[in-house]
């Protein structure tokens, strides 16, 4: 009978690192709430050029040194994706939502919302907005050998 003292004792940890995890979470999403509430409260309409964008480190974006200072040590190797934007006369390094970063047309003028360097959302201005194809992945050399078979059986149509 010790198998069930060495379960209950697992079963007890378990249960308290998913408690503990549970309020881990409440605290965080809390916090993202509360971060959501300002930038809301701080985005103002901003046309601008965007020049460049990639993702890149923190500490090589060349983002203000207050911005590095404020942020954690773990956040500063991390890479971020930073969009090089002319706003008026000037160019600026501006940290965009990771959402939206495949979206933001490079070397195009754009209507973007933001608040303080952070860049929430973005609406073309001038021209077509280019729709980029979806990326297909690669077909397994299994894969095209079914569908090979498939179209020469008459279950799929001819290409």
């Amino acid at each position: 009978m010790p198998g069930w003292g060495i379960a209950l004792i697992i079963i007890g940890i378990l249960v308290a690192i998913i408690v503990v995890l549970y309020f881990l979470g409440k605290k965080a999403q809390k916090k993202q709430n509360e971060q959501q509430a300002q930038i809301d409260a701080m985005k103002q309409n901003v046309s601008m050029l965007i020049i460049d964008k990639k993702k890149m480190k923190l500490k090589d974006a060349g983002l203000p040194q207050q911005v590095l200072a404020q942020t954690p040590k773990l956040m500063r190797n991390s890479k971020l994706p930073i969009v090089k934007a002319k706003v008026g006369p000037q160019v600026l390094s501006l940290v965009c939502d990771a959402k939206i970063f495949d979206e933001v047309p490079v070397k195009k003028e754009v209507k973007a919302v933001v608040s303080g360097i952070y860049i929430t959302s973005v609406k073309g201005l001038h021209g077509k907005q280019e729709v980029k194809p979806e990326n297909k992945k690669k077909k397994s050399r299994y894969q095209r050998l079914v569908d090979k078979i498939q179209e020469k059986g008459g279950a799929k149509p001819l290409k």
